[in-house]
């Protein structure tokens, strides 16, 4: 019954809707940083389309990314929560396109979702994608690499974090962003893969992913860590739990 409940169209728009609302108001009261402060967007202008990579557990601060909005296409799992996801997502204004890979690769849709994102690049529209496989955290996967060798788009690592945050003892880290405090955005260069690319040269493409997205996310935090910490402890505030690496 209370799967049912659950599961139900209105319960999923009231959640989708709850999710809207709490990460507006976060992006509304946090003060946005980037890492490189300089020309933090020129490698995205540098080409028609690319493909955003981030990690699972940073991907509710998609909508603050701040880069052609009405271009991005965000890969979502077929799972409920992904379907709450997906709501939010409309409320911001973004596209979703639904699967995931890992062990169940045609239940999750995996394929008709890899399909979808090559012709979105294709038409110039580009894709944000968690790069690490479902249930294995921070370990990139090779479905990011094969998409950039068949599409031609280069890979930009991207890390997003908050200063005010919560962080689950899920799998994926995942990070409940909080108001008031400081948002950063970090980036690493971008990452071609060779149309001609063979099972190594993915498999070093797939580990610069890694290291590049891993690096990204200790500046990440970092960055909107550094400034806060002192006014922290001198106030009394606890200080959010930190990244393990």
């Amino acid at each position: 019954m209370s799967n049912r409940i659950g599961s139900s169209e209105a319960a999923l728009s009231l959640s989708g809707a709850l999710l809207w609302a709490h990460y507006k108001i976060v992006g509304l009261t946090n003060k946005t940083l980037h890492s490189p402060e300089i020309n933090f967007y020129d490698p995205f202008d540098a080409h028609r389309a690319v493909i955003i990579a981030l990690w699972h557990g940073q991907h509710f601060l998609v909508p603050f990314i701040g880069w052609r909005p009405e271009k991005l296409n965000i890969l979502v799992t077929t799972h409920r929560d992904g379907e709450i996801v997906a709501r939010a997502c409309e409320h911001f204004g973004l596209r979703c396109i639904r699967g995931s890979g890992g062990r169940e690769f045609v239940r999750k849709k995996a394929v008709r979702a890899f399909t979808a994102m090559l012709r979105a690049l294709q038409q110039g529209e580009s894709i944000v994608s968690t790069a690490d496989v479902p249930k294995v955290a921070r370990v990139a996967g090779l479905g990011i690499v094969t998409l950039a060798k068949y599409s031609g788009c280069p890979i930009i690592p991207l890390a997003m974090a908050t200063s005010r945050r919560y962080e689950l003892s899920n799998w994926d880290r995942t990070c409940i962003n909080l108001p008031f405090g400081r948002m950063s955005l970090a980036r690493g260069e971008p990452i071609l893969v060779d149309r001609n690319a063979d099972d190594a040269a993915l498999e070093a493409a797939r580990a610069k992913v890694e290291q590049d997205l891993n690096e990204a996310t200790v500046r990440a935090y970092q960055l909107c860590d550094s400034t806060d910490s002192q006014r922290m402890v001198s106030s009394g505030i606890r200080r959010p739990k930190e990244i393990s690496n």
